[in-house]
């Protein structure tokens, strides 16, 4: 495991993008040259056909817009569907709850489903479920709807009440001891947040209050099923560029303007490598690890939403659009090349390092 690389600060005398962004080029103008080269590359030609239909792809470092583009009917005003970049910000959520001591990150059990004494699933914890090892039987499946939870969760039987139909399931391994990427445990986790915040109105008006307002995160709308649980899983829509806030804030340590949004030590276990998929992908809590030199971890979403958090580089990759399955690593080889592009052009200056 590559040890965590140190997250960075503003650079002194660039404004946080709380309103607006600013924006500059790379150090290096050659290099600066082709990182804008490969972004609009991503929406016309030969390499757009290999990457599926790209919507937005936004580059920031060191706290400024340094590549932009947009895809047709897409602008910077555009709301895009999050899918499951959505379940980091159900961790940014439940991590300001628990440094505000109203949730207890030890309280067992975390769903009413689990209160019978002998019910074993009442032994998962809120780290269980942030980690993906609850133990819990869920099919993240988004194609064959025979056997996919995902698909009867978010659109069949449970669609009303997300986090009653992903804690109606029963333990199908040792709690804590098998990696199983589940959107349920993520909308288990975002009805404990709902439920402590005194229901939807409440969740509302905290995501609003306490995470997207502070870091000027303006277009975000989180939505909620007939249960009034924000689907934390998968729906949150927002503009690239309030996503790269979003990005922005874990790249500085969830901290925003000086004030602390997220608890301190909170993104540094979410980028903590604790699993390793089948496709060798690691994974923290809520978040994808790269496991690098750069020491990058990522939101992901289906379809190929990223946020890509680049500590190393002092940098945040925001890429939407539409691509397939069978694309997916064409996109993620094109995304590792926008970082090495990014590793290329820039130049540190004192100003720039980490503190």
């Amino acid at each position: 495991m590559t040890g965590r690389i140190p997250l960075p600060a503003q650079p002194t005398g660039v404004a946080w993008p709380t309103l607006t962004w600013a924006t500059a080029a790379l150090g290096d103008e050659r290099a600066g040259d082709d990182l804008d080269l490969a972004v609009e590359a991503a929406f016309r030609g030969p390499r757009a056909a290999e990457l599926g239909a790209t919507a937005a792809i936004v580059v920031v470092r060191a706290g400024r817009i340094v590549a932009e583009h947009y895809g047709p009917g897409s602008t910077a005003r555009t709301k895009h569907l999050s899918w499951s970049m959505a379940k980091s910000i159900t961790h940014a959520a439940l991590g300001i709850c628990i440094g505000d001591g109203s949730i207890d990150r030890d309280a067992v059990p975390v769903a009413p489903e689990w209160t019978s004494p002998d019910d074993s699933r009442a032994a998962i914890t809120l780290t269980d479920l942030l980690a993906m090892r609850s133990g819990l039987r869920f099919n993240e499946d988004y194609v064959d709807a025979d056997t996919s939870h995902c698909i009867d969760m978010l659109f069949g039987v449970g669609a009303d009440d997300v986090a009653a139909f992903a804690a109606s399931l029963p333990l199908d391994h040792p709690i804590g001891e098998v990696f199983n990427y589940s959107s349920g445990t993520t909308n288990i986790l975002a009805r404990r947040i709902g439920d402590a915040l005194g229901g939807r109105d409440g969740m509302e008006r905290f995501l609003r209050d306490r995470l997207f307002d502070p870091i000027g995160m303006s277009s975000a709308e989180p939505r909620f099923d007939a249960a009034g649980t924000f689907v934390g899983s998968s729906y949150v829509y927002a503009t690239a560029r309030d996503f790269a806030r979003f990005g922005l804030l874990y790249l500085r340590d969830g901290v925003w303007e000086r004030s602390r949004v997220l608890p301190a030590g909170w993104v540094d276990e979410a980028r903590t490598l604790r699993s390793v998929d089948e496709d060798a992908m690691g994974y923290g809590l809520h978040w994808w690890i790269h496991d690098d030199e750069t020491g990058a971890f990522a939101a992901r979403g289906y379809e190929g939403q990223r946020i890509i958090v680049v500590p190393a580089l002092d940098a945040v990759i925001v890429r939407l659009g539409k691509t397939p399955a069978e694309k997916r690593p064409a996109l993620d080889r094109y995304l590792d090349e926008l970082v090495d592009l990014v590793a290329c052009a820039i130049e540190p200056h004192p100003e720039e390092s980490p503190t």
